[in-house]
């Protein structure tokens, strides 16, 4: 038996994994795959890869290219989620701002610095016009710690998905006051080059049934009652998610990745581009 750890965030985006895991997909090949939720998202997955913690993760695009141009020794094996990431741009339910161009020069609430919440108030700020160094950060770990930071003001706005704070929106915990798609697919697979290189057939085998299961995903039947059952969301908001989400089967093509990496090098959150082939690995 191989076994292999794999990380996503506890979003509905990753319920096919969940299920093939239920249902023992993966031990009829001989692989016990384990696993482990991320609330802090993408920035602790790119930690946990490092640390040899896990040995793939289920991460956000942007993260995962910055932290391999840094050095983090993974690959991107494919594309996860093809679509865009709705980003909702959220302040507490009694704060004092109502617009998007009211949030320049405020405090923005991160999980950490190279996470997602980080990478995004960056695009944000450039969509927005704003100037790009004068953004301010206040680390809050989680999403219980952006509930606290934009409760009791120790930051001003915070950017999550906007179907996983909806419930906290709906309860008046925080505001949404603008959405902020990402310009780009929004979650890949990432591996280690360690496992890369030592269960390759093994990882082939994760990837067929992840693929099997994602491409016919939305066809399951009562699909939306079981996703929000799982993720406390209303059947209304899951089924307006599954209409604007797309699951890829396929590795992200080249031009994509020069077009993320020249972004994110104009934005100085990385200080160099790579050639795209050295970010991906075919299986």
């Amino acid at each position: 038996m191989h076994t292999i750890k794999i990380g996503g965030v506890p979003e509905h985006f990753n319920l096919p994994w969940h299920l093939t895991i239920e249902e023992g997909a993966y031990l009829e090949k001989d692989i016990q795959l384990e696993w482990t939720d991320f609330p802090g998202g993408t920035g602790a997955m790119c930690e946990a890869l490092r640390k040899k913690d896990i040995d793939i993760a289920v991460i956000l695009t942007e993260g995962i290219i910055k932290d391999i141009i840094g050095g983090n020794p993974s690959k991107i094996v494919q594309t996860y989620i093809q679509s865009p990431l709705v980003w909702g741009i959220h302040v507490g339910h009694n704060s004092k701002y109502t617009s998007l161009n009211e949030l320049q020069n405020t405090s923005a609430a991160i999980s950490r610095y190279g996470s997602g919440s980080h990478l995004m108030a960056y695009i944000n700020a450039q969509n927005t016009g704003w100037d790009t160094t004068n953004l301010q950060f206040e680390v809050v770990k989680n999403l219980d710690g952006a509930v606290e930071a934009l409760t009791d003001g120790s930051a001003d706005y915070f950017m999550w998905e906007h179907f996983t704070t909806k419930p906290l929106v709906d309860n008046k915990t925080f505001r949404r006051i603008a959405d902020c798609p990402t310009p780009w697919p929004c979650f890949v697979i990432a591996v280690r080059e360690e496992i890369l290189n030592t269960k390759k057939d093994q990882l082939k085998d994760i990837l067929q049934i992840i693929n099997n299961t994602s491409l016919d995903f939305k066809q399951i039947p009562s699909i939306d009652k079981t996703l929000a059952h799982r993720y406390d969301q209303k059947l209304e908001d899951i089924r307006e998610w599954l209409q604007i989400t797309e699951w890829s089967q396929s590795i992200i093509d080249q031009k994509t990745l020069n077009e993320i990496q020249n972004q994110l090098l104009t934005l100085d959150i990385i200080d160099k581009t790579i050639n795209s082939k050295d970010l991906i690995f075919e299986v």
